[in-house]
């Protein structure tokens, strides 16, 4: 199942096997959630994070990865904590972020601008 993340302003979901196109080799900077069904805070960051996907609109891309369906992603780059946020630029983690916040702390926290 490939995901198409074109500019849509919406959130999307990647998984063990499409990651690398989605994100690593994706030619916008992007914004990685690493969630989970079970957990509250991801539930809670979910309206700021398709905020943030439609305010970035081809600019940044939004990507959610689920934590418990996907071992190889989660492993690769060593989440311990759901949710937890990494902003990928060609190919590699710049910036990360653990736990919910407001939208205005992670555009000042990935020095992102609206």
């Amino acid at each position: 199942m490939s995901t198409d993340l074109t500019s849509t302003g919406a959130v999307r979901a990647s998984n063990d096997e499409t990651f690398e196109a989605d994100v690593l080799r994706n030619p916008r900077p992007v914004l990685v959630e690493f969630w989970a069904v079970w957990c509250p805070p991801c539930r809670q960051l979910a309206p700021v994070l398709d905020a943030l996907a439609a305010d970035l609109a081809g600019q940044v891309d939004v990507v959610k990865v689920n934590i418990d369906e996907n071992p190889q992603t989660v492993q690769r780059y060593a989440i311990m904590l759901a949710p937890t946020l990494n902003l990928y630029r060609g190919g590699e983690v710049v910036h990360q972020v653990v736990g919910a916040r407001s939208k205005s702390a992670l555009l000042r926290a990935f020095g992102l601008e609206a």
